[in-house]
């Protein structure tokens, strides 16, 4: 099974950190943050990837063209550039990886619309390259596999950036809410597609993939939505990268699933109840070019 990650956007709201770089390649913990999303799925055997590049795709084509000498120690003669003695070797040798040129504007249809030769007739999942998840991949296959629907989005309750404070009708304080999670469920990625998703994309490269298709999707009652109640954290703001980083450091990433188990087979077929997105549901995408 393919994964394809959505590596195209211009990353405006951390212009800081993309200006030369596009966000999928802003590092956490000295590594890019699309690599840690890479390491996670490939923890659970899923080693065979599709990059939708875009806005500065360069430095993605570079980073995987090179791979080996940025994650090892080499020796090289000048004399003869072309003799190079890699020492050791890095963990990733059985990933494959596919970098595709999706266009520097178009949006999260389109880019999807575009891979579809490098995904063939088979299941796949899609998810945004700058959100880091510990999402249990086994289960989420395994509600997708139950349903049997055309696709299946992942839902988290986010928690609220400030805290909150609650008072009564004479404006009495009585409790104050540090940062608690929302009552509502939003849509973080971590897809999974049936091929005839792509039906529902063409000539789309002016559509968000989180607004027409799926909402075409969700009216056929073909979309259902897995909840997760574990980490997710998105990388949009200067103060999200500084968090992801702090989390990496003091060894508390939850998303580094590679860390505390060995690679896992996927799950046997298993027949869960789906939880169907409401036929007129309005899904909650974030409207930027990915």
């Amino acid at each position: 099974m393919k994964v394809v990650l959505l590596a195209g956007g211009l990353g405006t709201r951390l212009r800081e950190e993309t200006e030369f770089r596009p966000k999928p390649m802003v590092e956490v913990g000295g590594k890019p943050i699309l690599w840690h999303l890479m390491k996670y799925f490939s923890s659970y055997g899923l080693t065979d990837f599709v990059i939708c590049a875009g806005y500065k795709g360069e430095r993605i084509k570079e980073y995987f063209l090179n791979y080996a000498a940025h994650n090892n120690d080499f020796t090289v003669n000048l004399g003869r550039p072309g003799e190079i003695t890699f020492h050791d070797a890095h963990l990733e040798s059985d990933w494959t990886v596919t970098v595709a040129d999706t266009g520097p504007t178009t949006m999260t249809a389109g880019r999807v619309e575009r891979i579809e030769k490098y995904v063939r007739d088979e299941r796949f999942l899609v998810t945004y390259g700058d959100g880091l998840a510990d999402i249990d991949l086994e289960a989420l296959l395994a509600f997708h596999e139950g349903h049997g629907r055309k696709a299946t989005l992942t839902t988290v309750r986010p928690t609220s950036r400030f805290g909150l404070v609650d008072a009564d009708d004479d404006g009495v304080v009585t409790r104050f809410r540090e940062k608690p999670q929302s009552d509502g469920w939003v849509n973080v990625g971590y897809f999974v597609f049936e091929p005839s998703v792509f039906d529902h994309l063409r000539d789309s490269d002016h559509l968000m993939l989180e607004h027409e298709p799926l909402e075409e999707i969700a009216r056929e009652s073909q979309l259902a939505t897995y909840r997760h109640d574990g980490f997710w954290q998105p990388m949009d703001t200067s103060r999200e990268h500084v968090l992801l980083n702090e989390l990496w450091d003091h060894g508390d990433a939850p998303w580094a699933v590679w860390n505390r188990r060995p690679t896992v087979r996927m799950p046997a077929r298993t027949e869960p109840d789906a939880i169907p997105v409401p036929r007129r549901a309005v899904l909650e995408g974030r409207a930027t070019a990915r």
